[in-house]
């Protein structure tokens, strides 16, 4: 029985070093378009727009509010 919760923590500890891997490659590939201020707030502006998209269409799709 050891072993297997030995090998769950391994998937958790993978699934967080492949999560933190893709936030950190995201982050540098995004981290040049930050210092130019007029694609910076492209930016911010993109990933809000991405954000309360996904909230309305969840909320749709869920049934949380009548829209």
């Amino acid at each position: 029985m050891k072993e297997f919760f030995e090998n769950v923590l391994r998937y958790q500890r993978y699934f967080i070093t492949i999560t933190l891997g893709i936030f950190f490659a995201l982050f540098g590939w995004l981290k040049p378009l930050l210092k130019n201020p007029v694609t910076a707030v492209a930016l911010v502006g993109m990933l809000v727009s991405i954000l309360i998209f996904v909230t309305l269409t969840l909320r749709g799709m869920l049934g949380l509010s009548t829209l």
